[in-house]
């Protein structure tokens, strides 16, 4: 059975869930944003891709009375001109959140980081979603907020591994959506200043309240079985060399007796010549530039 992933980037910034086709983020959005309107925490929504009647679906009145909505889906260009765009665009509504928020933790999820990246500079969203988590990056800015939560969904397949990469660099939690046998998985990686990054997975269930369910996973046996309909390459077909050595070349090489090699009859050979061969002697006369004081053996260099 194959393990399917998807990225859903949640970034509790922030925290970044990544989703995909096969395993769709926005009801962990969702489970994120109950749990922290039940903390107590105001949680402003940005939305981009569902109706806001579409997005409340599903929660209890004291979720939906923690909860404000921005909506950019039903007049994301202002159109309409009545009154309930925003012309500072949607960089500009993220900016007023913060102007806005009550003293004490808050939450902004963001639905969907990708609605946003593929309008508009890549540079421009990461530099506010820094911001949004570093209240005093803005100049004159007084907002009491002691704590702000990020939650961005990215759609990962429309996007490449750079500006995913570009993101990840900005979270502290990256989820990761997968399954395997029809049960969904989150892989989500912890990122703190000057530690390790740690991984952990959990498999879950959200319920129809948008509660989150763990479960445990499937059988270990059951989580990596190769596709049958895969066939396998095998990486030295197509060598213009051998890896390995048949026997009788083996025995050629082993029987091989190398120049540098000397047996011993070569050896008898070398060393005791055979009576009556001529042999050649070596007469040497030495030069007036020859150096032949061994104390010095660079004095001809005139150091």
């Amino acid at each position: 059975m194959k393990l399917e992933t998807s990225r859903f980037s949640v970034f509790i910034l922030p925290s970044l869930s990544l989703d995909s086709v096969e395993w769709e983020g926005r009801g962990l959005l969702k489970a994120l944003i109950k749990k922290s309107a039940l903390r107590g925490e105001q949680v402003h929504v940005l939305g981009c891709e569902v109706s806001e009647e579409e997005f409340r679906e599903g929660f209890d009145s004291c979720v939906n009375s923690r909860l404000i909505y921005y909506d950019l889906f039903r007049d994301p260009l202002s159109w309409s001109k009545t009154g309930e765009a925003f012309p500072e665009g949607p960089l500009g509504v993220l900016r007023a959140i913060c102007r806005r928020t009550d003293p004490g933790p808050a939450t902004i999820a963001l639905d969907s980081l990708s609605w946003l990246l593929l309008r508009l500079p890549c540079s421009a969203v990461c530099q506010t979603l820094h911001a949004l988590s570093h209240q005093n990056s803005y100049p004159g800015d007084s907002s009491p907020v002691k704590q702000v939560h990020v939650l961005g969904l990215l759609h990962e397949e429309l996007h490449g591994p750079g500006l995913v990469g570009a993101l990840s660099s900005l979270t502290q939690t990256e989820v990761i959506l997968g399954g395997l046998m029809g049960q969904a998985s989150a892989h989500v990686l912890f990122r703190k200043p000057q530690q390790r990054p740690t991984y952990q997975t959990s498999w879950f269930s959200i319920l129809p309240d948008f509660s989150l369910d763990l479960q445990e996973g499937p059988p270990l046996g059951s989580q990596h079985h190769p596709d049958p309909h895969t066939a396998l390459v095998d990486p030295t077909t197509h060598l213009t060399f051998n890896l390995h050595l048949s026997k009788e070349e083996r025995e050629a090489k082993d029987s091989l007796i190398l120049p540098f090699q000397f047996s011993s009859e070569k050896q008898q050979v070398l060393l005791r010549p055979v009576p009556g061969q001529a042999t050649s002697h070596i007469f040497y006369e030495p030069d007036a530039y020859d150096d032949l004081d061994q104390e010095d053996p660079d004095d001809d260099l005139d150091i």
